[in-house]
């Protein structure tokens, strides 16, 4: 027995000290972005574009591509695992399904630019923004996918009798006991899934470049907030840097709103 307890503190001490460490650069990152980015920020760069040393036309482009995104991933992620746990009765295309989306959430990100590259950047022989509205489709997509197939499998199976003695189809039982009953946490993958590609760079690099001028055409190269950070923080002006430093903290605090939100949403429905 205290044999037991000694490995048990001994397992509890290093925990709490790797958990410490993580913290500690955690908030030395956060800290430094913050000090820098808030010394850098004024409000002419949320009314100038790029060219003019803001970053109004990038937060257009980043968010617009984001969202597009969005809208092509959610309905195709959604109803696929709507199949996946309603309709395929763990079948060998259900396993297949399943370690696919494993894999592509766990596939770099990078690995996603270049096969967008060649697929269609190649082809068109130019950067284009729906380049990159594809590879954050690609990369949202298995999240949308597993986090649905998650969700619906929380749903009691009382309910899916409720509605079968009810004498409704299986289709509308779906739609309207599982679907709303899994509501909030459908929404809370989505919105994790969004924060997750709005800070993606090495994908855009390869597909949608960059843009100095606000622009909504996506058969062209398109402004994207990430890929300027990038850019800007290898020049050697310091003004250059400075605008990298204000952009970094305007992501960093929508990615942070945007995790938030899902938690916060999360945990009221566990309460």
């Amino acid at each position: 027995m205290n044999k037991r307890f000694l490995i048990n503190k001994i397992v509890l001490i290093l925990s709490t000290v790797a958990a410490t460490v993580g913290l500690i650069f955690l908030f030395w990152i956060l800290g430094t972005l913050f000090m820098k980015g808030l010394a850098t920020m004024n409000w002419s760069i949320f009314t100038n574009d790029l060219v003019d040393g803001g970053i109004r036309n990038l937060l257009v482009g980043q968010f617009m591509m984001a969202i597009i995104a969005t809208v092509i991933a959610v309905p195709i992620g959604a109803m696929a695992g709507i199949y996946l746990r309603e309709y395929s009765n763990n079948n060998k295309l259900a396993f297949f399904v399943r370690n696919l989306s494993d894999i592509m959430m766990s596939a770099p990100s990078i690995i996603i630019g270049v096969f967008v590259y060649a697929i269609y950047v190649d082809r068109v022989g130019h950067f284009a923004g729906w380049g990159g509205v594809i590879a954050l489709a690609i990369m949202m997509l298995p999240i949308v996918v597993s986090t649905t197939d998650n969700m619906l499998s929380l749903v009691p199976k009382e309910l899916r009798e409720a509605g079968i003695a009810l004498g409704g189809s299986k289709h509308k039982i779906i739609m309207q006991i599982i679907v709303k009953a899994a509501k909030v946490g459908l929404m809370t993958g989505i919105l994790l899934s969004f924060a997750r590609i709005i800070g993606e760079t090495a994908p855009l690099l390869f597909t949608s470049a960059n843009s100095q001028f606000l622009t909504f055409n996506l058969n062209d190269q398109f402004p994207s907030l990430t890929v300027s950070i990038y850019n800007l923080a290898t020049y050697p002006d310091q003004a250059s840097k400075d605008l990298a430093w204000a952009a970094s903290f305007v992501l960093t605090v929508v990615v942070l709103i945007i995790n938030l939100g899902g938690r916060y949403l999360t945990r009221n429905k566990h309460k």
